[in-house]
C-alpha cells in the first residue's frame, strides 16, 4: 500500500511506466532501510509536484567537510527530504556519535541517491553517498576508519553497505563496520524498553499503540514478527507491529486489534526517520492511510509522526554499536 502523487502521471506514457514501477519500489523522499530500487523520472516528478513543507534545510549539518583527521566515523544512513525529521533523528544520532568519539571526525553518508538528489535540487544541501564519503576519507588521509549504519536490520541495504567496503579495504589501514539497530536479542529488548518509554503516555489499558514498519521481501522481514514477539513475551499485549509493505499487513494489524477489544489506536512509525512513509502512508488523510483505514474500521485514532532516531535510548543503542566497531580496531 503506497500513497503517491499521480498528477505526473498524466504528462507521458513513458513517465507512466516509470512512476508505476516507482510505486513497487521507492518513493522520492523516504524509504526504510532495507528496500532496492528506484526510478529516477518519478522522483523529479515529485520534486516538481511537492507542495509540503518539511523544515528548513538550513538548520542541517551535511557533515561533509574535509579536514577529518586520522579517525572517521562515517555514520551511514538510507536518507530523508523531511529537513526537519532528518535534523532530529539521522543528525541527533551523529551528534550523539561525535560527543561519544571525541577522536574521531563524524562524517555522513547516505545511500539514497535520489533522495540526494531531490534535497540538493530543492534546497541546495549537498550530503555525500556512500563513495563520495569513502573517496573523501581517502583523501584526507583517513587512517582508521570505523562505518556505522542507522539500518533498522542485516538485510539488503547493509549487505551493499559491507561489500562496498570491502572494495576500500586497502585505503585505510584499519576499517571496521558496525551492526544495525536489531541485531542481538538485547538490542530487541533494549528498542522494546525504547518504544514502551517513548508512549507510555497511551498506555491507558484501553489503547492500542500500533508501530507501523517498511516491510521487505527478503528474509530480515522476520525483525518485525521477533519484535512483536518480544513485546508479547513482556507483558505489553496492546502493542502491534505491523509494515507498509510486507506482513505483518496493516489488515492483519487491524484484525488483531478489533480482536483484543481495543477502541482508541496511537500509531508511531518504527523506522529511524518520519518521512514519506511516516506522514502519508501512516498518518495521512487520503484513502488507504493507516490512519484513515483504522477510522474506517471504527476505531479513535492518534497518530505520532516522529523517528525511532529521535529518542535518547536509539541514540545510544547506535553509540554502543558503534563502540564494539571502535573496539575491535584494537
Amino acid at each position: 500500500m503506497k500513497i503517491k502523487r499521480l498528477g505526473a502521471l498524466l504528462l507521458s506514457a513513458s513517465l507512466m511506466l516509470a512512476a508505476l514501477t516507482a510505486c513497487s519500489s521507492q518513493t522520492a523522499d523516504d524509504k526504510a532501510e532495507d528496500t532496492k530500487g528506484a526510478d529516477t523520472a518519478a522522483a523529479e516528478q515529485a520534486d516538481d509536484e511537492e507542495n509540503y513543507e518539511t523544515g528548513d534545510a538550513g538548520l542541517d549539518n551535511p557533515l561533509n567537510q574535509d579536514e577529518i583527521g586520522e579517525n572517521e566515523l562515517l555514520v551511514v544512513s538510507f536518507g530523508t527530504s523531511y529537513n526537519d525529521s532528518r535534523r532530529e533523528t539521522i543528525g541527533a544520532i551523529e551528534a550523539a556519535m561525535q560527543t561519544a568519539f571525541p577522536d574521531y571526525s563524524v562524517r555522513r553518508g547516505f545511500t539514497s541517491q535520489i533522495i540526494i538528489d531531490h534535497v540538493n535540487k530543492r534546497d541546495g544541501e549537498k550530503i555525500d553517498n556512500v563513495t563520495e564519503a569513502l573517496d573523501r576519507a581517502v583523501a584526507n588521509g583517513v587512517k582508521n576508519l570505523v562505518v556505522q549504519p542507522t539500518h533498522l536490520m542485516n538485510g539488503l541495504e547493509y549487505t551493499d553497505l559491507k561489500n562496498e567496503l570491502a572494495g576500500y579495504s586497502d585505503s585505510f589501514e584499519k576499517i571496521a563496520l558496525g551492526e544495525p539497530l536489531l541485531t542481538s536479542d538485547d538490542d530487541f529488548q533494549k528498542v522494546m524498553n525504547a518504544i514502551v518509554d517513548a508512549t507510555k503516555e497511551y498506555d491507558d489499558g484501553e489503547t492500542a499503540i500500533c508501530f507501523m514498519g517498511h516491510g521487505t521481501e527478503a528474509d530480515s522481514n522476520s525483525v518485525y514478527t521477533k519484535m512483536q514477539e518480544t513485546l508479547t513475551a513482556a507483558g505489553h499485549t496492546n502493542y502491534f507491529v505491523g509494515t507498509v509493505e510486507a506482513t505483518p499487513s496493516l489488515d492483519d494489524v487491524i484484525a488483531a486489534v478489533k480482536e483484543s477489544g481495543f477502541k482508541k489506536v496511537v500509531l508511531r512509525p518504527l523506522m529511524i526517520v518520519a518521512g514519506d512513509h511516516a506522514n502519508n502512508d501512516m498518518a495521512g488523510d487520503e484513502d488507504g492511510s493507516w490512519k484513515t483505514e483504522f477510522e474506517k474500521a471504527g476505531f479513535e485514532v492518534t497518530t505520532v509522526v516522529e523517528g525511532l532516531g529521535g529518542l535518547t535510548d536509539i541514540q545510544n543503542l547506535f553509540v554502543a554499536h558503534a563502540q564494539a566497531a571502535v573496539d575491535s580496531l584494537k
